[in-house]
């Protein structure tokens, strides 16, 4: 993994590897600055598609994933997954925005993970701070290309399976620690930001999403708020106020968890009374 938060350039090529694949990976991936899909109309069977994505994930919500396109454009879309339970990432708001292109299915969506505090944060070896994701199914990796059989599920389910119980081993070459510890080091890390960035940001921060986002992430953070709290008192008591210790050197900072302890409590009170007046 380079360091560099806000590195495009796609891995090297490698003896072996098909140049059609390495080509993909320097494609535009980042669906706010799309110039040349500006001025194109989507085609009849890209809206249909869509929509027929769209209607999968509405019939039989996987667990964890919810989707609401832009109400004046349907080729726009809001998707948030909720981080796994039994992972460092349990419980944290991930919020992304897609576009699909105009000729969809036959090119992927372009995909921009905007839970990065603000470019601030890396969450994982496959989620840069600027946003971008990296999928060989959307063109930013090396690996098994896009085809059209694949489908708005199919991208999300793939970047839920990154968000897992050991994200240091994402990064290829990482398949055993290359220090003693590592693994756990950066699980600490993506837990305080988890709190920190993808649940008390997330609700209060200028990326908070479309009003029916936000409703859900407000419904979701109540009934994990127990968790929340119990985790950031638990780890608290063994990291309060060291140094983080990155073994990719990416996020840097100190861990505050008695601070992450009030906000979160505060945001309970305060969207439980919320909830209350609204059932009331």
């Amino acid at each position: 993994m380079d360091t560099n938060a806000d590195d495009d350039n796609p891995p090297t090529a490698t003896a072996g590897t098909s140049s059609a694949v390495m080509k993909t990976s320097s494609a535009p991936w980042d669906p706010m600055t799309s110039p040349e899909w500006d001025g194109e109309k989507h085609t009849r069977e890209a809206i249909h598609r869509i929509k027929g994505d769209l209607d999968t994930i509405y019939k039989d919500p996987p667990h964890g994933i919810c989707v609401i396109p832009d109400k004046d454009n349907i080729t726009t879309v809001h998707a948030m997954i909720t981080g796994p339970f039994e992972t460092p990432y349990e419980g944290g708001l991930f919020h992304f925005f897609v576009r699909f292109p105009p000729n969809y299915p036959f090119s992927p969506p372009r995909v921009k993970f905007l839970t990065t505090g603000g470019g601030t944060v890396r969450f994982n070896p496959n989620l840069y701070q600027n946003g971008k994701v990296c999928l060989s199914i959307l063109g930013t990796w090396s690996g098994p290309g896009w085809t059209a059989t694949q489908s708005l599920l199919s991208v999300l389910v793939s970047i839920q399976s990154l968000l897992n119980d050991k994200p240091y081993h994402n990064e290829p070459g990482y398949n055993q620690a290359h220090n003693p510890g590592d693994v756990e080091k950066y699980n600490d890390i993506i837990v305080h930001e988890t709190l920190r960035v993808a649940v008390c940001d997330s609700l209060t921060g200028s990326q908070a999403g479309p009003p029916e986002l936000q409703d859900v992430k407000r419904e979701v953070f109540l009934g994990f708020a127990d968790y929340y709290i119990t985790t950031a008192k638990e780890i608290g008591t063994r990291l309060e106020g060291q140094l983080m210790t990155d073994p990719f050197n990416c996020n840097k900072g100190t861990f505050r968890f008695a601070e992450l302890v009030g906000r979160l409590q505060r945001l309970q009170q305060s969207l439980a009374k919320q909830n209350s007046h609204r059932t009331s």
